[in-house]
């Protein structure tokens, strides 16, 4: 049967858990760098990115426990799967970059606003950023790479795959890799444009548009984890790619209806209405049934496949 899922093979879903334990590793060194440069220096720039730092070092920790969630076996009360625990567990790490980066960054600008610090010697914050900007850039490396791997497979451009995928661990690190290098920048610009001037309302104002930044990708991926949540249907494409799978089949005539939602990442359940070319009895076009749901469901990417028989006089769907 065709892989009718976004892009990744099983074998390839490893990328994921590899893409987030280099975010990690990254995060959690740059974290503790950004902490000692912002007790140094007192800059409320480097104050908002070790708060960004910390809370994405704490989300990549939710990301692996989603991971490792959804790829539990299925057991009686969960028959398709423990998948949309990622979903879970990545719109935890979402709240937390939202409340723990976004919220303490923007309100410890404001509260810097007035400050009439005339600043001090930035250098030990420019080194660390340089140094936090080159862990970051391979951490984000590592997923744009992931994406376009995935996107080639999904005739995709790289974006759109970024936010279409199913692979949540996959879209959580790579715009927060993206928003830690533009926050880089913006705190870099609101050190110098502090040091130049002598006015503390540039370092705050670099601190809040960090806020502001991790905010907007904060709810971003909630809102994509969301939509994953509540049952996101697969795009007309690969809708297209598991009618052309059905109809392949010798015994199917035609198909009245069909539907398949991601029950977690690179997994569906499929639901069809099938038509079939045998005029048996009951007993036994249920066995063709069934022996064309274990065909489905020997496609690792199809959690569960639930076919039934045509409604007499029920038009075929094309597409």
């Amino acid at each position: 049967m065709t892989h009718v899922t976004d892009s990744q093979q099983p074998a390839e879903q490893g990328g994921s858990l590899l893409t987030v334990l280099i975010a990690l590793g990254a995060n959690t060194i740059i974290a503790v760098a950004k902490s000692v440069a912002a007790f140094l220096t007192g800059s409320a720039s480097m104050v908002a990115e070790a708060s960004h730092s910390w809370a994405d070092a704490g989300n990549e920790i939710f990301l692996l426990i989603a991971e490792r969630r959804a790829d539990k076996d299925p057991d009686r009360t969960h028959p398709f799967g423990y998948g949309r625990a990622a979903y879970v567990w990545s719109m935890i790490a979402a709240f937390g970059l939202f409340t723990a980066g976004s919220i303490l960054s923007i309100t410890h600008g404001i509260a810097e606003l007035r400050s009439d610090d005339p600043g001090s010697d930035y250098l030990i914050a420019y080194i660390v950023l340089a140094i936090a900007f080159v862990l970051e850039g391979v951490s984000f490396l590592q997923a744009v790479r992931q994406s376009r791997e995935g996107a080639a497979r999904a005739q995709m451009r790289p974006l759109r795959f970024v936010m279409d995928t199913s692979e949540t661990t996959l879209r959580a690190v790579f715009f927060e890799d993206l928003a830690a290098l533009i926050g880089i920048l913006l705190a870099a610009g609101g050190l110098v444009a502090h040091e130049i001037t002598g006015e503390a309302i540039y370092d705050a104002i670099g601190s809040i548009l960090v806020g502001v930044l991790l905010g907007a990708v904060a709810l971003l991926l909630i809102s994509r984890n969301m939509q994953f949540l509540v049952g996101q249907a697969v795009s007309p494409r690969v809708r297209k790619l598991a009618l052309d799978s059905l109809l392949a089949e010798d015994s199917i005539e035609r198909v009245t209806f069909l539907h398949l939602e991601y029950v977690g990442p690179s997994k569906v359940l499929l639901l069809a209405a099938v038509d079939l070319v045998a005029d048996e009895t009951e007993s036994v076009l249920q066995v063709h049934v069934q022996d064309i749901e274990d065909r489905l469901e020997s496609n690792p990417q199809v959690a569960r496949a639930i076919l039934s028989l045509s409604a007499p006089g029920t038009e075929a769907i094309t597409g």
